[in-house]
């Protein structure tokens, strides 16, 4: 039997939704092991003072619980 935990991770990117998403699972994976899954569950664009566009992607992620 398998236990996994999901967490909510957002991304930003100033290119697209695709890179806010890769780069927050590759930040995750970072302190997280065994990563299986990521959901895309939000987009949004947040629109700077000079019109600069930040795109943030929220992510649930899944990891499986090891035992100890």
């Amino acid at each position: 039997m398998s236990v996994y935990r999901v967490i909510d991770v957002i991304g930003t990117s100033s290119s697209s939704w695709e890179d806010a998403a890769a780069g927050a699972i590759r930040t995750a994976k970072g302190s997280l092991r065994d990563v299986r899954v990521a959901e895309v569950t939000q987009q949004d664009v947040v629109v700077g003072d000079d019109g600069e566009l930040v795109y943030r992607t929220r992510l649930q992620l899944s990891f499986k619980y090891e035992s100890e």
